[in-house]
């Protein structure tokens, strides 16, 4: 998992990166009177307010745990992305796509269509821009996913401000692609709807991206544990310890990004002192925290041996 000063880093190269090409698109946009100019200016202090969001939730998952929150802030992150996946829907994409449905609605084919010169310009400019924000995402996205494919560490990643950085760029740079074709077609062919078709195009992508991101900050909302092999690897090394007869249920939670809860029943090996109880979850929690660093709080629960389990093996 990539460290926090790296996600951090990621999130402010894109904010910084966003603010001046929105910037630049609304002057283009401006100029030209393109939709889907205007779209990915729309789209890009979205993205700008997003990436302030993510880092508010970034440090608010920080703050330590008191009495009105003993168990932290660490969901605060969860909560700032889910935000942030409502706002790439409603605002971006919905606003992307209603621009794009008005301006096919008020142009004809007799439309005059504006120099597109100074919108390639700036789309080009964009894209460079972009460009470098998404390859800092990028660098610390692979080092974090290590051998595992990109949906799988998405899937079960439980800091989404990395990949949320990752998504957003990736839906900006095909972004700008389509307002490029939906530009140059537009004027090859003397077609001022493509620029319409170009924006709802964009609005559409921004809507999958926020599903997307919706869909997994809900899961980490709720309450998401570890997967069925790591909670299969805490079990047996549970019951690796010589006064363990058995573990019982197990339960996990991940609080935060590096912040995990550990909750079971143990069942003790006949004739185990209350001492050596206490021994032995001692041995287990130092020994699931090296294992799992991200563990901060265990609960063991000794647990009875069901009748006609009492001396057996």
């Amino acid at each position: 998992m990539t460290s926090h000063s790296g996600s951090k880093l990621s999130v402010i190269a894109a904010i910084a990166g966003n603010l001046i090409i929105a910037l630049i698109k609304f002057a283009a946009a401006a100029v030209t009177g393109s939709s889907a100019m205007i779209s990915e200016g729309i789209h890009s202090v979205v993205d700008t307010g997003n990436g302030g969001l993510v880092l508010l939730g970034m440090k608010r998952a920080q703050q330590p745990a008191d009495e009105s929150h003993p168990f932290g802030y660490g969901k605060s992150l969860y909560f700032w992305t889910h935000i942030v996946a409502v706002s790439i829907f409603g605002i971006g994409g919905g606003m992307s796509v209603y621009e794009g449905l008005s301006h096919i609605v008020s142009v004809t084919p007799d439309t005059e269509m504006g120099d597109p010169t100074v919108a390639f310009l700036v789309l080009g400019i964009s894209f460079l821009v972009e460009a470098g924000s998404f390859s800092v995402a990028m660098k610390q996205f692979l080092q974090a996913k290590g051998e595992m494919s990109s949906l799988q560490y998405i899937h079960e990643s439980k800091d989404p401000s990395l990949y949320t950085v990752v998504l957003e760029d990736s839906a900006a740079l095909l972004g700008l692609i389509f307002a490029f074709l939906g530009l140059f077609f537009g004027h090859i062919l003397r077609n001022p709807y493509l620029d319409g078709l170009a924006s709802v195009a964009i609005g559409l992508l921004l809507m999958s991206v926020a599903g997307v991101l919706a869909s997994r900050s809900m899961g980490l909302l709720l309450g998401e544990g570890v997967n069925p092999a790591e909670l299969a690897d805490i079990r047996r090394r549970v019951e690796l310890d010589p006064a363990v007869r058995r573990a019982g249920d197990i339960l996990t939670m991940y609080m935060g990004p590096t912040d995990l809860l550990v909750n079971m029943g143990v069942c003790f090996v006949e004739g185990t002192t209350a001492e050596q109880m206490h021994d032995s979850i001692g041995r287990i929690e130092a020994d699931l925290r090296r294992a799992y660093p991200e563990i901060n709080r265990v609960y063991i629960e000794a647990e009875s041996l069901p009748t006609g389990q009492i001396g057996k093996k």
